[in-house]
């Protein structure tokens, strides 16, 4: 089953949308998707390598839309739409010690959020709700997600052909290892 994934994957990585399919999720995942659009990039690099930077970019222009979009969220409808996201998340209970603190860091949270698995939907709410100045969240959005997915997309174009044979030899363990990963991201956002 998880072959007959990776195989489908592969094929919809270099369908002629996959670009506008990468977009969409990239601007969900960045305001209320749980899925990263990692799962989406790197099967679309390694199908095409010659389209690495490309196919970052689209991440990076429609991460950081997305972004501004979970920002709006939190800024105009936190009650409605954004209160009850972190609620899921188990995060509705820290809020209001968590916005007194929030601002005093900047803009590092965005960037720590940017880059690493923690998910960048609870930052991108939680700059708006605490009232973090938009171009600060802006312009560290724009460094972070474009440090995550370049760094990706550079690794995949350099070393994409062993990458890809490894992860083919070892399909089974890759899936294992990737919910792991996901599962704990889950895991450390709603317990800290």
């Amino acid at each position: 089953m998880i072959r007959r994934l990776y195989d489908w994957t592969m094929a919809q990585a270099d369908h002629p949308r996959a670009l506008w399919v990468l977009a969409f999720v990239s601007f969900i995942e960045s305001s209320v998707f749980p899925i990263p659009p990692d799962v989406l990039m790197i099967p679309m690099i390694l199908a095409r390598p010659s389209r690495a930077w490309l196919i970052a970019g689209v991440a990076l222009v429609s991460s950081v839309l997305g972004g501004v979009l979970g920002y709006a969220i939190g800024a105009f409808a936190y009650e409605q739409v954004g209160q009850p996201i972190l609620a899921a998340m188990g995060k509705a209970d820290a809020m209001a010690e968590f916005n007194t603190r929030f601002n005093d860091f900047g803009f590092w949270p965005v960037l720590i959020a940017g880059m690493t698995p923690f998910p960048y939907k609870v930052i991108t709410i939680m700059s708006g709700w605490t009232g973090l100045p938009l171009t600060t969240f802006i312009v560290s959005s724009i460094i972070a997600r474009g440090l995550r997915f370049f760094i990706v997309a550079a690794l995949l174009w350099k070393f994409g052909a062993p990458i890809r044979d490894f992860i083919e030899r070892r399909l089974g363990l890759m899936f294992v290892l990737f919910l792991v990963i996901l599962i704990g991201g889950f895991y450390v956002v709603r317990f800290l």
